[in-house]
């Protein structure tokens, strides 16, 4: 839960929020975010121990561990931040079904190759539906600057420390973006396969992108984002010829995390799986 990781609201950044509107800049103003002390009681977590000596901190009720708090304070500072963001994620959605948009979360890990992606389907649908896109990163404005390339309004929130966008962030960003209504919302969700699975930003569905140059395992390894996702988009398909990637395990070890999970092999630059994506994004729209 990323109450424990450090998350904070130090150097939120939203393109448009800057002192000098027309002042040339290539990130979020950047300042130390506060660090506030935490006095520790004692509270003691004991991890467990596999046979081999393998340490395990999410046997708790909790689902995870941090210094000084126990389990049922975890819970308390989950249930909190997550009612908050719900609450908030619901009248997102709200909006969006009033004007029948299509909006997707899409979470990966750094490098997966969602950014690409993600120019090249807007490329393809330039002219034909239209689309936004919510750009999360830490810092930096560049692949919102990579979406505009395309003709395609975006907008660039950066997190500064915060790993993961919120449902706060797409509130204060979708207002500033021009989206028809039938039109599909693209939100870019910082490189991160843990804490965006824990919040809800109002999409329709979350859509995880997973590189073959990744492993196959990635859906046991962080089970929480692939079982919140509707689709699996397996990228760079073409790259297959000179990995060690078992495709079929890959399938199998999503599915057995979350077997409603649509998956699709595609390559951005190539273009394996393109059309078959872009059907999909079409059906979601009409739906």
């Amino acid at each position: 839960m990323c109450s424990t990781c450090g998350c904070a609201e130090g150097n939120l950044y939203i393109e448009g929020d800057e002192h000098r509107p027309h002042a040339a800049f290539r990130s979020a103003p950047f300042s130390p975010a506060p660090r506030p002390t935490a006095a520790l009681t004692g509270i003691t977590f004991a991890p467990r121990h596999s046979a081999a000596g393998d340490l395990h901190y999410g046997h708790g009720v909790a689902g995870t561990h941090a210094p000084g708090l126990s389990q049922r304070q975890m819970l308390e500072v989950e249930i909190n931040v997550l009612d908050k963001n719900n609450q908030i994620a619901a009248r997102n959605r709200a909006r969006f079904a009033t004007r029948k948009q299509l909006v997707l979360n899409l979470v990966s890990s750094p490098g997966s190759g969602k950014t690409t992606l993600l120019t090249q389907t807007l490329h393809r649908l330039n002219g034909r539906i239209s689309c936004a896109v919510i750009e999360g990163d830490q810092q930096t404005v560049n692949d919102a600057a990579r979406i505009r390339e395309t003709g395609t309004p975006a907008i660039q929130v950066n997190t500064g420390k915060g790993c993961h966008l919120d449902a706060q962030m797409i509130a204060d960003a979708t207002p500033r973006l021009p989206l028809a209504d039938n039109g599909i919302l693209f939100i870019e969700n910082v490189g991160n396969l843990v804490c965006p699975a824990s919040f809800d930003l109002g999409e329709r569905h979350k859509v995880a992108v997973l590189s073959v140059t990744e492993g196959e395992d990635k859906p046991l390894k962080y089970p929480h984002m692939f079982a919140a996702a509707s689709l699996m988009l397996l990228n760079k398909v073409d790259l297959l010829p000179y990995l060690n990637f078992d495709v079929d395990k890959c399938m199998a070890y999503a599915r057995e995390v979350n077997p409603e999970i649509d998956i699709m092999l595609v390559s951005a630059t190539r273009g394996d799986g393109m059309d078959a994506w872009l059907d999909w994004l079409e059906s979601e729209r009409c739906a």
